[in-house]
């Protein structure tokens, strides 16, 4: 049997590039594509035939310069209206680290996409408007972003040289910014929901002009901080979910039947966390039976360890019921089961969900049907207090529900797992998400009291 190291090769290799995944987020016109089309072009991540295609469309526009928004628009909706409406992804790298970005929407009703985006972010870029401040869109997405336990947030007070590019502009705005991120209960998490300080760091710029994206700016020589680029591929980020408890979700179970392997059976699937050993007792859950690893398949070779986020097959060495949708763990570090979610879920789906509502719930690999036995609150971004019982949530409501399932569910807490402690809602009749859920506790149950719902019981 081949062995391996107990960490992945080329972790602790300085020359091997590390990996961020950022999301942007900010109101209508704060400049977030224009902030990332800076980013690929002042980081000479453009390649020529797109920027001549920016160039000619601007120009067909009547515009002097590059609108350099267009290398992240691409639906002709948005094109059309100078908006963002899907998710844009984009890759670039640079010499000390690869990024992969997501661009979000700054309209209200595509707040959910958001969601979307940073749900498997290592930092959230919030862009301001310097003219306005801190608004309820910024609120929003800066709640969003806690909720989400994203790691590290930027605050990016853009179109600084429309105010002068003054530094008691960008104080103020600031200063509001980590008040209000206070209120959320951070500065923040690390990997696996651990707290680490630092959460908001806050840096003055002109996405249009340049100043403090990728080059430092003239303009702001009180500001001594980094630039936009530069805390991006500095600002430490953790993949390593080695040091949590391991949980393994069965994709697939592999018998081949054939000659030359007549008696083998396998469970494949993604390592979600920690370190998997061979002759480590495990148990498969919901079930709760019990059994030791036999082997680890990984790539055609059996090892005898394996770690987060491997693709692998492990053999048990007893022949239990195991099947797509049965959770893999430890013994000693197995999560409980239960069949009643108390969660926080922001509501995606354009239909309300309403207490009484049949769903499907999906974790990890497994499926379930379920029904919403209660809402008990929604939370109201504006001041962090919580609605009671509304009945309802609608499109992009963020609120605490008990969800009851037809079959017991392995899940854990997603303040310490985010891969293992989220959940979607699903409408049975046409597979549309209705809801993406964070399981226990988050900063929602730790905000303002609760208050008495205002005469029509929505405030957004």
């Amino acid at each position: 049997m081949t062995s391996t190291t107990d960490q992945p090769a080329g972790l602790a290799d300085p020359s091997v590039t590390t990996l961020l995944r950022f999301a942007t987020a900010g109101s209508v016109d704060d400049g977030k594509s224009t902030l990332v089309g800076r980013l690929l072009h002042d980081s000479k991540s453009v390649l020529t035939d797109q920027m001549e295609h920016v160039e000619a469309v601007s120009a067909q526009r009547g515009q002097d310069t590059p609108d350099l928004a267009l290398l992240t628009d691409g639906l002709r909706a948005e094109r059309e209206q100078g908006i963002t409406i899907d998710v844009a992804y984009r890759y670039f790298a640079t010499t000390r680290r690869r990024f992969i970005l997501a661009d979000t929407p700054g309209h209200v009703q595509y707040t959910r996409n958001m969601v979307t985006g940073a749900s498997t972010a290592d930092l959230a870029v919030v862009l301001v408007d310097a003219r306005n401040g801190v608004i309820e869109q910024t609120r929003r997405h800066a709640a969003v972003a806690a909720l989400l336990r994203v790691p590290h947030v930027v605050l990016a007070v853009n179109k600084m040289d429309l105010v002068g590019y003054e530094e008691a502009v960008f104080a103020a705005i600031a200063e509001e910014f980590t008040a209000y991120a206070s209120e959320l209960g951070v500065p923040g998490w690390g990997a696996g929901g651990h707290h680490q300080e630092n959460w908001c760091t806050a840096i003055p710029i002109s996405a249009l002009a340049g100043d403090n994206v990728v080059e430092p700016s003239a303009h702001m020589d009180w500001y001594g901080g980094p630039t936009v680029l530069e805390h991006l591929e500095t600002v430490p980020v953790s993949h390593d979910l080695t040091a949590c408890p391991a949980r393994f979700p069965v994709q697939y179970v592999i018998r081949p039947q054939s000659a030359a392997h007549p008696d083998y059976r396998g469970y494949a699937g993604q390592i979600a966390s920690g370190v998997l050993r061979v002759g480590e007792a495990v148990t498969v859950l919901p079930s709760g039976r019990t059994s030791t690893i036999e082997g680890i398949d990984a790539l055609g070779r059996s090892v005898d360890i394996a770690w987060s986020p491997q693709s692998v097959t492990l053999r048990l060495s007893d022949d239990v019921d195991v099947s797509r949708g049965d959770l893999i763990a430890p013994s000693a570090s197995a999560p409980a089961t239960t069949q009643d979610v108390e969660a926080t879920v922001c509501h995606v789906a354009d239909q309300p969900l309403a207490v009484g509502a049949r769903v499907l719930l999906k974790h990890t690999t497994r499926t379930v049907k379920a029904i919403v036995k209660e809402i008990p609150s929604r939370l109201t971004l504006d001041d962090l207090s919580q609605h009671p019982d509304p009945g309802q949530l609608v499109t992009n409501d963020i609120g605490r529900v008990v969800v009851r399932t037809a079959e017991p569910l392995a899940l854990d807490a997603y303040a310490d797992s985010r891969r293992t402690g989220s959940f979607l809602l699903i409408d049975p009749a046409d597979g549309t998400t209705l809801a993406a859920g964070m399981a226990g506790e988050s900063f929602a149950s730790r905000a303002k009291a609760t208050v008495q719902a205002d005469e029509e019981g929505w405030d957004f």
